[in-house]
């Protein structure tokens, strides 16, 4: 082995033994691993984040290294069915409907099963996988979501598992957009280009997006490519790819008010006014007398009908169970609006209040507005860490990365027939967020009374 190459091995000696480590510990995730088994779950998570932390502690370094790395993890489920979420038979079966020149906003799954014709191939198969409570109701993804679905509907043909490889294809796309885009955002911020790496190597990351064909991915390529352009003083080409950002998820539209003191008046109208022609013009294709009634009751049973892995709700919920004899199914129905209507108010409240014309207290500010959200949902699946995620390392907090650690142990719900959540391990979750959130408002800001003065450096 010539000298220079035999030097190089050795540098990178221990990142490569790493990096085979979690490539064998992904197989086994991808391919052998079913969500009921919570203890081997926890076991291979806990390992690869282990491997990825000490990964990017010995190879930050290696830029490229780590992101051929990054991209071989994700290559690992490229064949694999996703085995924690189900989600991608409703994908897969949306996107057969929209090029068939049908509307999955105007048709449940269950009222097409019962027509003579049903020009979905593998509908029987797509209609079982997706469970009972998905085919019921019509369809909550937004426009842009459906033409990806679309996508992998046609370039799929009439395989499931085609399909599935075009999903993962366009996720894995949008992290390495997130990975070009997010470290040219970082360097605005002043923030080391390394850090990106706490997001493209993080087992969640990996496993939520590539492995189980979540879209929160894309949204956040979107998002991350319009605060890039943003932060570039280029608000009207930001516009319409923000207005991708919320077309394919809605998650986007809460942070709005918060660019009004960074772009002043005059161009906060023109950014909204565009954002909103462009979120218009593609609904177009969608659009219906009965559109809105459908999809609004759809979203509504996120702020109604749904639980998973919550923080203050299950704790306001016991209390109101045990001393109040409140009736849990009432609860979440009032809670659900309640706390949307505060989370807007507080997001209302930091855009007039908070000094956000510097880069570095927006991104705060939208951290903080997601994170309010989140530590109050009824509904907090894992996946919807990613967004958080980046925030937090963009906004310099290390609790979401934290939270990205322990909140597969809400997974601990699916170990049992009835899907019953294990409150002790939740509250374990829960722990560690609030503890390193406090201490890191604490540790950056002096106390939390100050948390709507002037940041004082860029």
């Amino acid at each position: 082995m010539p000298s220079p190459l035999r030097k190089h091995f050795v540098v990178l000696k221990i990142p490569l033994l790493l990096s085979i480590g979690s490539i064998l510990l992904y197989i086994s995730f991808a391919h052998d691993l079913v969500r009921t088994d919570f203890i081997k779950l926890i076991s291979l998570y806990g390992a690869l984040f282990f491997f990825s932390v000490k990964l990017v502690q010995t190879a930050q370094w290696n830029f490229k290294f780590l992101v051929v790395v990054g991209v071989l993890f994700r290559l690992v489920f490229l064949w694999a069915t996703p085995n924690l979420s189900q989600d991608f038979y409703r994908f897969i079966w949306d996107g057969n409907l929209v090029i068939n020149g049908l509307n999955p906003y105007l048709y449940t799954p269950n009222e097409i099963l019962d027509w003579k014709e049903i020009p979905i191939a593998n509908y029987t198969q797509l209609h079982e996988g997706m469970g009972a409570l998905s085919a019921k109701h019509f369809s909550n993804y937004p426009p842009f979501n459906q033409a990806l679905f679309a996508l992998a509907a046609l370039f799929g043909g009439k395989s499931i598992l085609g399909s599935v490889i075009v999903l993962r294809l366009q996720i894995i796309l949008a992290d390495l957009g997130i990975l070009f885009f997010g470290k040219r955002l970082l360097d605005i911020l002043r923030k080391p280009k390394q850090t990106i790496f706490w997001y493209f190597l993080n087992p969640l990351v990996i496993i939520e997006l590539t492995g189980n064909l979540h879209f929160e991915g894309v949204m956040l390529f979107f998002m991350v490519l319009a605060l890039y352009l943003i932060l570039k003083k280029n608000w009207s080409l930001a516009a319409p790819v923000y207005a991708l950002s919320i077309l394919t998820k809605l998650l986007p539209i809460l942070f709005l008010p918060l660019f009004l003191r960074f772009l002043g008046i005059q161009k906060s109208i023109g950014f909204y006014l565009l954002v909103i022609a462009s979120c218009v013009l593609l609904f177009l294709p969608f659009y219906d007398p009965n559109f809105a009634g459908n999809y609004g009751k759809t979203i509504g049973l996120w702020f109604s009908n749904f639980e998973f892995n919550a923080g203050v709700y299950n704790l306001i919920k016991a209390i109101g169970v045990h001393f109040f004899d409140a009736k849990p199914w009432l609860l979440v129905k009032s809670y659900g609006s309640t706390i949307a209507l505060l989370v807007v108010l507080v997001t209302a409240g930091m855009a007039f209040f908070r000094k956000n014309e510097l880069p570095k207290t927006l991104m705060t500010s939208i951290l903080f507005a997601l994170t309010l959200y989140f530590l109050l949902s009824s509904t907090l699946h894992p996946w919807y860490l990613v967004t958080l995620l980046f925030l937090g390392l963009a906004g310099g907090y290390r609790f979401t990365l934290a939270w990205t650690t322990v909140v597969v142990l809400s997974y601990a719900a699916y170990a049992n027939p009835e899907y019953q959540e294990n409150l002790w391990l939740l509250s374990v979750e829960y722990l560690v967020v609030f503890g390193f959130l406090f201490y890191e408002i604490s540790r950056n800001r002096g106390n939390l009374f100050q948390f709507f003065k002037k940041n004082t450096h860029h």
